[in-house]
């Protein structure tokens, strides 16, 4: 490596260091001490084209240490991408593309929301399968218009929480031969050195799973370094581990110690830190010309790159003119003409079939008309139905299949459907019951937080589970999930409901939850109720009279529940509207005057959910009657819980009496 080398690798951390320092607050221990692999990285092998970030076939790169994001700016900016110097100088504060961990979708080059430690591990192995099942769909002699690297940079931390034994375990599984993470070895975490709490053998638990496991001695050995990935590249079955020895802080008074991880230098370790590095003490943003002349030549090899592969794919067009149009509706997001018309509709009323079935009806139909619809269940494909019948297992040497393994990984599962849909062209989704839902919420919320396009279903979704007992049974989850921002949580009435919420799941282009029974529950007549429609707005009147006197709203499985309860109301002289409520988030995106005509202010309410109570006051108001579960649950049929628990016609029918004073 040269001199010029060297020069951009300080001007990469004097640059972080100034952002932390200007903010005065910030993470500077990482910039310091893994400046050098992230440079060679960058400089010598990452395929990108920074004035199009979207460019579709360029290696991704994330920094799943996001705390380490002042680097990532000092990349961005440096190597040109639209992130002008005074975002950097405006790290950390209100309205800036620089927040303290990266965010996707705000900064460009920015491929993942990272800094929860080890979701970006798990997000680069969605990549990685997204990438080898598309390669594997539309590549042709000649062509390969899908080919490119998945990098990240990953950190003590990351490997010490568990989605990364999870995600790794499953990458090697898969065979992900084009995944290689760099990871910094800097022995230090904020509590202290990291034998504090850990000292397992990184490098055999790494070929345990099935990675090939490379150990770089010095951090600062750019040619050691190189050849690492370049070792990484040509390794084709199995994922990259590249272990890079690092000094958290480095050439900084506190160099080695916790306490450059997450804080400030002071103005005078400020200054000592810049004159080890060859750099002016009292200046801010300085930044070398021949530094950043060298670094931007980037843009004109990006646009480069490119253009050779746009000029490939021209060709690729006009010798398989089929495939490139799909290849461009994949990756647009497109969706194919008729995709809904053979989809299932459930007439037959005389049977009662469950949501979860109904919707394994609803994937395969699907499945053959979406050819990048892909995904699978954490060990319960045939309990959560959403095996894809004769579609194939995925594997990395068996790529064309599009039913994914992902084991009793219910976090790693979260994190790579995440991964599949920020790197775009395929419609991923996860499945396992809803009380594990719990294992992957970190990755379900960064999922709503980044706005991807991942689909979870969720069976089981009640006591109505049964025999397993209160392990098994989801009390306040269906609130939990409501409470959180950005995310569309369904749960249907029925098998026709369901088809209706796979129809929003596909087309929402955001995430989406689809929560749904083991039991089986009666079929609503299709010609009978506006279901259609209705779904589509969250909620919608099933069952109406003149001047009702109450309104009994349900979900899931206890909207029969209110169905039936009605029909005892009305031996007692009492009116009463049914309201199925599939989705309080898309019922509240309608107007005003819509809510209003379905459930009144005026009118007197009671709310039927096999789930936590917690919430629904602001759609009955203060004096509407909710009947939900407010204990766990037990052990018995699910038909015998839902009685002992109060989700019958009766009790629906006697409380609301008590509410009316009749």
């Amino acid at each position: 490596m040269t001199n010029i080398d060297n020069l951009c690798i300080n001007t990469i951390r004097v640059l972080s260091l100034d952002q932390i320092q200007t903010a005065k607050s910030g993470h500077p221990g990482m910039p310091l001490g893994a400046s050098p692999m992230a440079y060679v990285l960058w400089d010598k092998f990452l395929k990108h084209s920074p004035k199009n970030p979207k460019w579709f076939n360029r290696d991704r790169f994330i920094l799943s240490a996001g705390h380490a994001s002042a680097m990532l700016y000092s990349l961005l900016y440096l190597y040109g991408y639209d992130l002008p110097l005074e975002e950097l100088k405006r790290f950390r504060q209100w309205g800036s593309k620089t927040p303290g961990h990266p965010e996707y979708g705000l900064t460009p080059g920015v491929e993942a929301t990272t800094g929860p430690l080890g979701q970006g591990f798990g997000m680069g192995v969605g990549m990685a399968i997204a990438e080898c099942f598309l390669a594997n769909y539309f590549n042709r002699e000649g062509f390969n218009i899908v080919d490119h690297y998945t990098y990240a940079i990953v950190s003590d931390g990351d490997l010490m929480e568990g989605i990364s034994s999870e995600a790794a375990a499953l990458a090697g599984r898969l065979k992900l031969g084009k995944l290689i993470y760099l990871y910094d070895d800097n022995h230090i975490t904020i509590d202290g050195t990291t034998d504090i709490a850990w000292n397992e053998d990184i490098e055999l638990r790494f070929k345990a799973h099935g990675w090939h496991v490379i150990t770089v001695p010095d951090g600062e050995d750019l040619d050691a370094i190189y050849g690492a990935i370049k070792a990484a590249q040509d390794e084709k079955e199995r994922p990259s581990l590249i272990r890079i020895r690092t000094h958290i802080g480095w050439h900084s008074p506190k160099q080695d110690n916790p306490a450059v991880h997450g804080a400030p230098l002071s103005e005078e370790e400020e200054r000592e830190t810049k004159r080890a590095l060859g750099f002016p003490e009292d200046k801010r943003f300085y930044i070398p010309e021949e530094a950043l002349n060298h670094c931007r030549k980037a843009v004109e090899k990006g646009k480069k790159l490119e253009e050779e592969w746009n000029k490939m794919f021209q060709e690729y067009k006009k010798a398989y003119p089929e495939l490139a149009k799909e290849f461009e509706m994949f990756v647009n997001g497109e969706l194919p003409e008729g995709w809904k018309e053979s989809l299932p509709v459930f007439t037959d009323t005389s049977k009662k079939i469950a949501t979860r079935s109904a919707s394994g009806e609803t994937i395969n139909a699907l499945a053959d008309k979406l050819p990048n619809f892909i995904g699978g269940s954490a060990d319960l494909a045939s309990s959560n139905k959403v095996v894809m019948k004769g579609k194939g297992d995925f594997y990395c040497d068996t790529p064309d299949g599009r039913n994914i393994h992902f084991g009793i990984r219910e976090h790693a599962m979260g994190a790579a459907v995440n991964g599949m849909a920020l790197h775009g062209g395929v419609i991923p989704f996860g499945a396992t019951f809803f009380v594990f839902s719990d294992y992957m919420r970190a990755s379900v919320r960064l999922a709503a937080l980044m706005k991807t396009h991942s689909i979870f279903v969720y069976t089981h979704d009640s006591i109505g589970v049964g025999e397993d007992g209160p392990t098994h049974q989801p009390i306040e989850h269906l609130m939990s999930f409501r409470v959180m921002p950005d995310i569309t949580v369904i749960r249907p009435a029925d098998a026709n409901e369901t088809v209706e919420a796979w129809k929003i799941a596909i087309e929402e282009k955001s995430p989406v939850m689809l929560v749904l029974t083991r039991q089986n529950v009666p079929v609503l007549d299709p010609e009978k109720y506006p279901i259609k429609e209705g779904v589509k707005k969250g909620a919608y009147i099933l069952e109406d009279v003149e001047n009702p006197d109450v309104v009994l709203i349900g979900t899931g499985s206890e909207v029969h529940v209110c169905l039936e309860a009605k029909k005892l109301l009305e031996e007692k002289g009492v009116k009463a509207r049914v309201v199925s409520m599939p989705s309080w988030e898309l019922f509240f995106k309608q107007s005003k005057e819509y809510r209003k005509s379905v459930i009144p202010s005026d009118i007197p309410k009671v709310a039927v959910e096999a789930g936590s109570s917690l919430g629904w006051k602001e759609i009955v108001g203060e004096n509407g009657v909710v009947i939900g579960m407010n204990r766990f649950g037990a052990s018995a049929p699910g038909n015998v819980l839902m009685e002992k628990f109060g989700f019958t016609p009766e009790h629906v029918a006697e409380e609301t009496l008590k509410l009316l004073n009749k």
